[in-house]
């Protein structure tokens, strides 16, 4: 198997728990709550809050307060369920949480106020981080998980979901009234279905988009930047690189992440899915070596030309690093790329930046990528599934998650209600067109075999971007070797174990939709 775990983005900023909770002085750490002795409820809500969650300095900054909520109260599901018939039906319950172990201090003081709430005692299962994937695998397999609940690279749910090592989530949804309809569809479907069945809550909801340096933009501009009109294709966007390219010393003209493996993958991706590529027909057949892939390869090889030094090599936190350091002009990487260049403590480019709408192509369509992020599951095994679901939904609920976002702790919220909060907007300068651009979203499917897919495509194209081979040589080479993993996952042998017809919905949800623009 392959040790996944340490691929994580999100582990790489150590300022952020497993659990997504960046507490700034909550009262709740080491305390625990007898079923018979729990605070009021309301008491506890009022603490999770601006002023207690999000960090002094970041509310200093952006003038954020409680006066003005980062979210929705009627769409916020810890303001909207009932916590006296949780506690009613389940206080005095445990609820096993498996968790990264670097992670585990933090996590139990952000779950302090969800046991408090509900009565329900959280045991944290540590897994060492960079064996996550073959641990809780080898777990499910053994039908004796030591966990209920788990939160996971969004990719793996075909593999955990497919042999049925997940528990089924829509009557516990429909139960407690959590608000899936506040979620973007590429989240909901993604993140939280497999097969027609929702088996997962969405938790950290990722969108690739393209940055700019407004500084260096205005050089060659006749006025500011217009976040859709002033780079509107990828064929401006190499002209602007290559004319900003060394613009400075030390100054590269985009940042890429071409590193081998998926890294490779999610930059062709990205760009590719604007040329109208689809990895598969509804065959599940590989699809990504066609006209739309070699368009996205030729774009990434144009773009290489003024790239930053080694990003051949550079992944997320490479890229990060330059991009937060100036190093490069235009930055084609994660929303949190905008969101943690607001923070002087995090980045030297601040009021120096702009993120714009996704370049389009020619022919192609406006899709922003909607790739990685991190899923809630709860374990088809658990001794308490639904205490497990209360957590997870706790964990996502849309106050923590704007929470979050404003702490700039890289979990990502994909709530609505959030991401077109003006309050939020504040303290998330991607969030306006993050906001618009995710209901054009594009995303891989969750298959089984879905990390070693991209595994391999990765390494066929960081192949072709350091000159081994051609770009369509890479893709063949891609495609037939994507087609294996396919295979020796139980496709073509007439019951594919995912059904195209189920997952269709949630690779493109843009068709037919007016622009944001």
């Amino acid at each position: 198997m392959i040790n996944s775990g340490k691929f994580s983005r999100r582990s790489f900023l150590k300022s952020s728990s497993a659990a997504g909770l960046a507490v700034a002085g909550t009262t709740w750490s080491n305390r625990s709550f007898a079923a018979g002795h729990l605070p009021d409820p309301q008491t506890v809500l009022d603490q999770i809050s601006v002023n207690e969650y999000v960090r002094e300095d970041y509310r200093k900054l952006y003038n954020l307060s409680d006066d003005g909520p980062l979210w929705d109260p009627s769409k916020d599901w810890i303001r909207t369920v009932d916590w006296e018939q949780v506690r009613s039906e389940l206080a005095g319950t445990e609820v096993r949480f498996a968790i990264g172990a670097a992670d585990a201090e933090s996590a139990a003081e952000g779950l302090a106020p969800f046991e408090a709430l509900s009565g329900i005692k959280v045991q944290l299962v540590p897994i060492p981080d960079d064996s996550m994937y073959d641990k809780v695998l080898a777990e499910f397999i053994s039908g004796n998980a030591s966990f209920d609940a788990l939160q996971f690279f969004s990719p793996w749910m075909g593999d955990f979901a497919a042999p049925g090592f997940l528990y089924p989530l829509q009557d516990y949804a429909d139960k407690w009234a959590l608000p899936l309809d506040d979620f973007y569809d590429t989240y909901r479907l993604n993140y939280g279905y497999f097969n027609g069945e929702m088996y997962g809550i969405p938790f950290d909801c990722d969108v690739q988009m393209v940055h700019v340096r407004t500084d260096y933009m205005k050089t060659i501009l006749d006025g500011e930047v217009d976040k859709s009109e002033t780079i509107p294709t990828y064929d401006e966007l190499i002209r602007v690189s290559k004319e900003l390219n060394k613009i400075e010393p030390g100054v590269a003209g985009v940042g890429l992440m071409c590193a081998p493996g998926f890294w490779s993958t999610y930059t062709w991706e990205h760009i590719s899915a604007q040329a109208g590529m689809m990895l598969f027909d509804e065959n599940w057949e590989p699809i990504f070596n066609g006209d739309a892939g070699m368009k996205g390869m030729e774009i990434i090889l144009a773009l290489s030309e003024n790239a930053n030094e080694g990003f051949a090599g550079a992944g997320w936190p490479e890229n990060r690093a330059a991009w937060l350091g100036g190093q490069v002009a235009t930055n084609v990487s994660w929303q949190d790329s905008g969101t943690q260049a607001m923070r002087p403590d995090q980045s030297q480019i601040v009021d120096d930046f702009v993120t714009i709408y996704e370049p389009r192509i020619d022919g192609g369509r406006f899709c922003p990528p909607n790739i990685a992020g991190s899923t809630s599951c709860v374990a088809a095994a658990a001794q308490n599934p639904e205490g497990a679901f209360l957590m997870l939904a706790f964990l996502t609920t849309a106050s923590i998650m704007a929470m979050n976002e404003a702490n700039a702790n890289g979990v990502a919220p994909g709530y609505k209600s959030v991401l077109r909060n003006e309050n939020l907007q504040k303290a998330s300068q991607p969030a306006e067109v993050w906001a618009d651009s995710l209901d054009h979203a594009w995303c891989a499917p969750r298959l089984p075999g879905a990390f070693p897919i991209e595994q391999a495509i990765g390494n066929e194209i960081n192949r072709a971007v350091v000159g081994q081979i051609k770009p369509q040589e890479a893709l063949d080479n891609a495609a037939k070797a994507v087609r294996e993993i396919m295979a020796s996952n139980g496709f073509y042998q007439g019951s594919d174990p995912v059904s195209y017809e189920a997952a269709a919905p949630g690779l493109y949800v843009g068709e037919g939709k007016d622009l944001p623009f």
